[in-house]
């Protein structure tokens, strides 16, 4: 009767208490933990602007077409003399083609006037073109700065869903660490209860003399083991839980802390990832990922260097002209005449392209290695993604095997209780029973954190997860 009474009490005793703390906790689930994380953390801001930063040098290239306009003037007066007085204000709008148009008009006057400035006293209004015949027909700076600047907005957006990933990764990795510690926690700390109830039970049945003094000191081990355990799966826990909190943050500038009453998943309530799509499409996923991708925009982006480093091999060969007519004039079309131009031819090559060969030889040497390092991450790719697959069906059926294993362990725990209960079984067995449970319990804790992060590695190859 002494043991069963024992039994009665540690058992009622264990479970009022397990139901008064799960009424004061607050579970912080996987889906919502991860929500704030990636609204509101530093990195998902940084993110962010990485994408903007994308747009701003696409807007900066997009600047080198823009319509410019300007003048001059200059005036000289010496002894009362107007010696000359020079005007000129114009506009001028490049084209994608390499051509600029130009327009404006020219105004100039003076007692030592250059005869080549002379005007008309109403001044001369100019239109014409300005364009490349040589270097920079097919392709010039302005046109190669924009390819590239619209190429890299997408590299942006790579990078961006990059680091989205990471963070997104990481974070489900502490997720489940905490919900690890806290498991055990939960194991330890019902393991020392249990211990102390029954301490203090056969404590006093022993001094009454139902049971042998041994057994007391069977008792007290199992106590001081137990609170070592407890010991350590406390720090372990406070130590997950403050990394937990590093990752939560409001509008990325305020960090959060975890409260004290809040808990992760439960054990029998885990939100399982969606890898279905995973599986059925892997290869094509993989053949999408962004370090591919990048590695696929950075090629092109060399290449369109390529093609302006080999037109810097021609000479430059720039070609001007301007239909001129006397400004004010009622029909400035009408005025225009075949005799009224300016034009102009310039043409520079330099001897041994020295400079523009080494550029070009730089360039296509920086093809090769992307090429090269291309087709290397393809093959790491496809083995970890091969890897992360083998090891989420391995850990599930891992999973599956201990749930049953953690059930015959409590089935044995129960059946040598009903022993010990009736007089014939030991503490020891108990205890040894008991002991049992317990580690089969955190072991398959261990398992599931593990099979969460291999689903969350799956997950992060394919960039799935965010």
């Amino acid at each position: 009767m002494s043991n069963k009474w024992i039994l009665g009490i540690c058992l009622a005793l264990l479970s009022l208490k397990t139901q008064a703390q799960e009424e004061n906790k607050q579970v912080l689930s996987f889906s919502k933990y991860m929500e704030i994380v990636m609204a509101n953390h530093p990195l998902a801001i940084q993110a962010d602007l990485e994408a903007e930063s994308g747009k701003a040098l696409l807007q900066r290239a997009r600047g080198n077409f823009d319509p410019t306009i300007g003048g001059n003037f200059n005036e000289k007066n010496f002894k009362g003399d107007e010696y000359y007085r020079l005007m000129d204000a114009g506009m001028k709008v490049p084209t994608w083609f390499g051509l600029d148009i130009v327009g404006g008009y020219e105004q100039n006057q003076g007692v030592y006037l250059n005869a080549e400035n002379n005007t008309p006293v109403n001044g001369l209004v100019y239109a014409g073109l300005s364009m490349p015949l040589g270097q920079g027909l097919l392709i010039d700076f302005r046109r190669a700065e924009l390819r590239k600047a619209q190429l890299f907005q997408e590299v942006t957006e790579l990078e961006r869903l990059k680091l989205l990933n990471d963070l997104y990764f990481e974070a489900g990795q502490v997720y489940w660490d905490w919900f690890y510690t806290y498991h055990t926690l939960r194991v330890f700390e019902e393991g020392l209860e249990l211990a102390q109830i029954r301490y203090e039970g056969v404590k006093k049945e022993a001094q009454e003399g139902f049971l042998p003094m041994i057994d007391t000191l069977e008792a007290g081990i199992q106590v001081q083991d137990r609170t070592l355990n407890l010991q350590q799966a406390k720090l372990d826990f406070t130590n997950s839980t403050l990394l937990a909190s590093v990752y939560l943050w409001s509008e990325g500038i305020v960090p959060l802390e975890l409260d004290e009453n809040m808990i992760p998943n439960s054990f029998d309530n885990i939100e399982n990832l969606n890898l279905d799509d995973a599986f059925a499409q892997w290869e094509t996923m993989l053949g999408n990922h962004p370090l591919l991708r990048q590695l696929q925009l950075e090629l092109e982006m060399n290449k369109i260097d390529q093609r302006w480093k080999k037109e810097q091999l021609k000479p430059i060969v720039n070609l001007k002209y301007n239909a001129l007519a006397e400004s004010f004039n009622n029909d400035l079309f009408a005025a225009y005449s075949n005799n009224n131009f300016t034009y102009g031819i310039s043409v520079q090559m330099p001897l041994f392209l020295r400079k523009e060969r080494a550029e070009l030889k730089l360039t296509r040497l920086n093809i090769r290695s992307v090429e090269a390092s291309f087709a290397q991450q393809g093959v790491n790719l496809n083995f970890q993604a091969q890897a992360a697959l083998n090891e989420v069906n391995t850990i599930g059926d891992q999973v599956s095997l201990y749930r049953r294993t953690v059930q015959d362990y409590l089935s044995l725990l129960e059946g040598e209780r009903q022993k010990f209960a009736i007089g014939e079984s030991s503490l020891f067995l108990v205890n040894a029973r008991e002991v049992g449970y317990i580690n089969s319990q955190i072991k398959l804790m261990d398992l599931v954190r593990k099979q969460q992060k291999s689903s969350l590695k799956v997950n992060y190859v394919l960039v799935q997860g965010i």
